[in-house]
């Protein structure tokens, strides 16, 4: 008997991680039809995939496109698409804040959330817990580390595991002195030695801040405590994670640094299909891997937003804003490399005692740390 066709809708559907979704769903007409597509504001790519896929429903949030008949624009586009009733998984490939609400939603919708936007779980994560309780969603992660450990835990509960062991590429500076690294450009921090990736992740790659995120996120979906979570650098991006058992055994997973594997995963979850698209590991090419200790001399915002994960409340969501802000200064060319790093730390320092029970808190304490970071550059 074939199986059921899945409906799928694609958020930020023109991000690297949106088109890679898409590029895979294209090889399995036969499980999944692609029936909501979602950007930010890259109207012309959409218009492009519509062309392709023709799906039931599109939005833009930024419209500055010209006008499309039956689209649907604003961030209410994200929400409306998440939970669009014909609608069996989400691909959350949002980049920052802005993904929660969908997140949300879906969740509540009672949909399936491969979810790309790591973080909703780091700004919100006992929400999320919550509007899946609610709603009965579930979430599968898409990110490489997540989907690793996935996959290593397999259906061992949580009280066999000792230690999550997430590797980190190391990004562009992983051998570069501390005092060059500080004053590094914005074209070595977009050259990263083994992922293609979006530009802000890049970055967050570059600082390690992407590993915080993901620490943070890693203690959300698989309820590990962050003194049982750690990073290791693994210059070669081809064992993506390992877990720990209590006997002392330990389980990785590996394969080439691409993301159509993990994405491809969080469709079938728990099923495997074959898919002769994805990569294939050849040890023997790939070798030696080796891994090393993180330098967080030089990569304060590993230990910044680990620090904002284990204070909990608000301190995620500034940890997250802030870095975002950065980020986004840092692209414009506006603030240096170092600059990201100071500037969450004054954040978090300056906004530690803001409340987060709820949503409106958190937006709130999202929205103080955006306003921080500007505020601290604008002379």
């Amino acid at each position: 008997m074939s199986a059921r066709i899945r409906n799928v809708a694609v958020l930020g559907s023109t991000g690297s991680i949106g088109r890679t979704a898409l590029r895979v769903l294209r090889r399995h007409p036969d499980r999944f039809r692609t029936i909501v597509l979602t950007a930010h504001s890259n109207g012309d790519e959409l218009a492009a995939q519509v062309a392709t896929v023709s799906p039931r429903f599109v939005g833009l949030v930024q419209n500055g496109h010209r006008a499309a008949e039956g689209w649907h624009f604003g961030v209410e586009a994200l929400v409306a698409g998440a939970t669009h009733p014909d609608v069996d998984i989400v691909i959350n490939a949002i980049v920052g804040a802005a993904g929660l609400d969908a997140t949300l939603a879906a969740l509540e919708a009672g949909k399936r959330v491969a979810l790309a936007n790591k973080e909703s779980l780091v700004v919100a994560g006992s929400l999320v817990a919550a509007a899946a309780a609610r709603g009965g969603g579930s979430i599968i992660p898409v990110d490489s580390e997540h989907s690793a450990i996935l996959q290593c835990l397999s259906t061992r509960p949580g009280a066999e595991v000792s230690r999550l062991i997430i590797t980190a590429s190391g990004g562009p500076f992983r051998t570069w002195p501390l005092e060059k690294v500080r004053t590094a450009s914005l074209a070595d921090a977009l050259n990263h030695p083994t992922w293609s990736m979006g530009r802000k992740i890049t970055v967050d790659s570059a600082t390690l801040a992407n590993k915080a995120l993901e620490v943070i996120e890693a203690h959300h979906l698989f309820g590990i405590p962050f003194d049982r979570i750690e990073v290791v650098v693994h210059p070669q991006s081809i064992v993506h994670s390992m877990v720990e058992f209590i006997d002392g055994s330990v389980i990785a997973q590996l394969g080439v640094p691409s993301m159509e594997l993990p994405i491809l995963y969080a469709l079938t979850h728990p099923e495997r299909i074959v898919d002769d698209g994805v990569p294939r590991l050849d040890p023997v090419a790939m070798s030696p891997l080796t891994f090393e200790p993180v330098r967080h001399d030089a990569f304060p915002a590993l230990a910044l937003g680990v620090g904002a994960g284990r204070a909990g409340g608000a301190a995620p969501a500034v940890f997250n804003a802030a870095n975002e802000q950065a980020v986004a200064l840092f692209l414009a060319g506006s603030i240096s490399f170092h600059d990201i790093s100071s500037a969450i730390e004054s954040a978090l320092r300056a906004l530690r005692a803001t409340p987060g029970e709820d949503r409106a808190a958190l937006l709130a304490a999202d929205a103080a740390a955006r306003q921080h970071v500007q505020d601290l550059f604008a002379c």
